[in-house]
């Protein structure tokens, strides 16, 4: 069990329209596990609490002709007021399909930080005044418009919670994630030894620690070159 008194515990609020997307995600495997050894805490905020209208209508009709309806300013502005009121937050973020593209990066350099708010959009989207006043990083997980944010945004807190110290079994885990150096991780393998007649490469047997970490580290780099060549190109 982790120490509470030296664990820079982690606070991410998610704003959603539709809080019941998040209740699976958020509540099993490691970011459950994360959540038990108190490294973090993560509270789901349903929008609708927030607005004054008494049907909880969050959206509206967008001015001008664009088709859809748009999530309105004042219940997120509301719902944000007080959470920044009670405590700093380093980031508030909004899943756009037109953000920055969320990678590895990214996930490590969130994980660092103290408090989090991720705004789930929804519908087409949320009115510009919240995207130009009140958000400070805007992420997109793909060239692709999905329903709503709650997937994107329960995607980014399990690549950010599984990267805090604790939260993995084995603490070298993370660190040979694909996209940790740049490169995509190497082919592993485990017991039985054959398989079929498929064996697993002799290195990995040999015991020899040098060269396994130099023969994963070639395949590492051969997958990449395969796979996702684009990595490459800045090193």
């Amino acid at each position: 069990m982790v120490n509470d008194q030296m664990v820079n515990k982690m606070r991410i609020d998610i704003i959603s329209a539709c809080p019941e997307l998040l209740e699976s995600p958020l509540n099993h495997s490691i970011i459950q596990r994360a959540k038990t050894k108190g490294l973090c805490e993560i509270y789901v905020h349903n929008l609708r609490d927030w607005t004054l209208d008494k049907h909880r209508k969050i959206d509206d009709y967008a001015f001008g002709f664009s088709a859809g309806m748009v999530l309105q300013i004042e219940p997120i502005d509301r719902l944000i007021t007080h959470l920044t009121s009670e405590r700093h937050y380093d980031e508030i973020i909004f899943t756009a399909p037109d953000g920055e593209r969320f990678d590895q990066k990214a996930a490590n350099q969130l994980s660092l930080k103290q408090n989090i708010i991720i705004l789930c959009g929804h519908y087409k989207g949320v009115d510009q005044r919240v995207r130009d006043h009140l958000i400070t990083r805007e992420y997109s997980i793909g060239d692709f418009v999905l329903t709503g944010g709650e997937m994107p945004a329960a995607m980014m807190t399990d690549a950010i919670v599984r990267l805090l110290p604790g939260a993995l079994g084995d603490v070298e885990s993370a660190l040979n994630d694909s996209f940790q150096d740049g490169l995509l991780e190497a082919g592993v393998y485990t017991r039985p030894a054959e398989y079929k007649g498929w064996k697993v490469p002799d290195i990995l047997l040999s015991g020899h620690q040098a060269k396994i970490e130099e023969w994963m580290y070639e395949q590492s780099v051969a997958h990449t070159q395969q796979r996702r060549p684009d990595l490459l190109e800045d090193k």
